[in-house]
């Protein structure tokens, strides 16, 4: 008898003849361009250095896409953006110690919004390496510890033949749900030798999938299929499993009502009549959200900014689809299903039964009449009128990024991001400086669609490098900067906390001037303009910059006792 584990596949004649007669003049570097495209690559992003240059020297030497950053951080922000967009692997190449660790904030982001990042640095040379105090350039004693705790898998190369297994073992931990940037470090000698190892021709480059327990779904139907006031929390585990189509049937098919966190955006339609949009940072939302006897959260692991800043505390029976075990119940005990996010939905969509609640959607009336009301009296006429002339200028179909300034924060709430996969913030770990090279990876994945990024003054100062990567890419990025003259959102923490802020107030250059030092198109608009400069913008072929000095306050917090 013949098992499927017994099946070996056989090289063809051609195969062995290139297996035994490699081509001369290949190193390690050559090992790890050669894996990557095997495993289906296309792009790589990055920054050389001297350790890593073995890497980069075989990138000539092969069909891959290189793009270059300014910056490590940056280069790790645009893999994001690329494997959000994509949904595949973004490799990124970096050099030893401060190369690596210049990456790290962005790594941290990647992992908090499960963004599928493939890192691969190069370290000292192997004689180096142990722990001991040799002097190299850039020697840490354990590079790879200062990973551990950001990354979702480390993995360590020591010798040529252990590249192709080290990197295929990465790519598939970061597509398996749920995704997140992983770590691979091979030595500078180990990338630099002459290698008379096959050219790597195949790899097995499909991650494990991860189906639902289904005497959990079993329970899980039946208390929505008996519910009488069920709600739905989506996260961003449903954009990234690309199951916006079954949580919309679901909700549907059970009559309840739809919240999408800042993660969410897109995962259910914002003018549906069962949508409450994204209101998650207000009590009449966290308060209908508590009366819910049964409430499903799908991909959300119910964190501080989708939680109301902890104060929701649901009072009926919570169901959680989440892939991220570690955030599997810990913020709310509930019926925890370990899955991703479209195989659990296909799972309830096969058993649930429908149920009719004509009151649904006047309830959701009602609620969104509430918030607007809230909002209303705070009279932030200006920044109602500045985010909708974001909305109206970006085309439907086209993809923002969002840095953490006072602009995004409304956009997490009020912004309606016209379907899954189009807004994406630094949310996730919060550090300034995300959206311009992300939104330069966004446009290395898809050319066809202008990309907007909005940033702070602050911020955009995180990221002025990269306009020559824009510049010399011929990238498809619009960049939003709304100017301040500071730090805008801590500002107004201190002043709230405080009486008046300090360390918040910064002198920064002419934002039209240096975009056009760079060769970049730029221009000063008001809040009258805008809407029709940033069309203009986003209509131009080639990177762009769009200047709004402005001072916008946020709406005033629910989790602090006001409504």
């Amino acid at each position: 008898m013949t098992h499927d584990h017994d099946l070996v596949l056989r090289p063809t004649p051609a195969q062995t003849e290139a297996a035994l007669n490699p081509p001369p003049g290949r190193t390690g570097g050559d090992l790890v361009v050669e894996t990557l495209a095997a495993l289906g690559a296309t792009t790589v992003f990055g920054l050389p250095g001297q350790h890593a240059l073995g890497m980069f020297d075989a990138l000539r030497r092969s069909d891959l896409r290189y793009i270059g950053l300014r910056v490590e951080n940056n280069a790790g922000f645009a893999a994001d953006a690329y494997g959000r967009i994509t949904g595949e692997a973004a490799p990124l190449l970096l050099s030893t110690g401060p190369g690596a660790l210049t990456s790290l904030a962005a790594l941290q982001e990647a992992a908090a919004a499960s963004a599928p990042v493939l890192a691969i640095s190069s370290q000292i040379p192997t004689a180096g390496l142990g722990g001991g105090r040799h002097g190299y350039l850039h020697e840490l004693p354990d590079q790879a510890a200062s990973f551990r705790g950001v990354v979702k898998s480390v993995h360590t190369v020591r010798t040529q033949s252990q590249i192709p297994s080290a990197i295929e073992a990465a790519w598939k931990s970061a597509l398996s749900a749920p995704h997140g940037p992983v770590w691979v470090e091979i030595p500078q000698d180990v990338l630099l030798a002459p290698t008379a190892i096959p050219v790597v021709t195949g790899g097995d480059a499909f991650p494990e999938e991860l189906p639902p327990r289904p005497e959990l779904t079993a329970v899980a139907a039946d208390r929505l299929s008996k519910a009488a006031r069920p709600a739905i929390i989506a996260g961003g585990g449903v954009v990234r499993a690309d199951a916006s189509k079954k949580l919309r049937q679901l909700a549907e098919t059970l009559q309840a009502p739809v919240v999408t966190t800042p993660g969410g955006k897109g995962a259910f339609p914002w003018t549906h009549p069962l949508s409450l949009q994204s209101w998650i940072e207000d009590r009449h939302t966290t308060d209908f959200l508590e009366d819910a006897d049964v409430l499903l959260v799908v991909g959300s692991g119910l964190g501080e900014l989708s939680s109301n800043y902890h104060t929701f505390k649901p009072r009926g029976r919570v169901i959680q689809i989440e892939a991220d075990l570690g955030k599997l119940e810990s913020n709310h005990p509930a019926l925890g299903i370990h899955a991703d996010a479209r195989l659990a939905l296909q799972a309830l969509l096969e058993t649930v039964s429908g149920r009719q609640d004509p009151t649904a959607p006047e309830r959701v009336r009602a609620l969104l009449a509430k918030v607007a009301e809230r909002i209303a009296a705070q009279e932030l006429t200006l920044e109602q009128d500045v985010l909708a002339s974001v909305r109206r200028a970006l085309p439907a179909d086209a993809p923002s990024f969002w840095d953490m300034t006072i602009l995004a924060y409304w956009a997490w709430s009020a912004f309606d991001a016209k379907g899954p996969n189009h807004m994406h913030s630094a949310q996730g770990a919060g550090g300034l400086g995300y959206a311009f090279p992300a939104a330069l990876g966004a446009a290395v994945a898809d050319p066809t669609r202008p990309v907007l990024a909005v940033s702070g003054d602050g911020g955009a100062l995180y990221s002025i490098a990269e306009l020559a990567t824009a510049r010399q890419y011929g990238l498809n990025v619009t960049w939003l900067i709304v100017d301040d003259g500071g730090y805008g959102i801590l500002r107004e923490y201190m002043t709230d906390a405080f009486g008046e802020a300090s360390a918040t107030e910064l002198t920064r250059p002419d934002y039209v001037a240096l975009a056009e030092s760079f060769g970049v198109p730029g221009v000063r608009t008001t809040p009258e303009t805008l809407e029709q400069d940033l069309a203009a913008a986003l209509a131009a072929p080639g990177p762009s910059v769009v200047v709004l000095p402005a001072v916008l306050r946020m709406f005033a917090p629910t989790h602090l006792g006001s409504d």
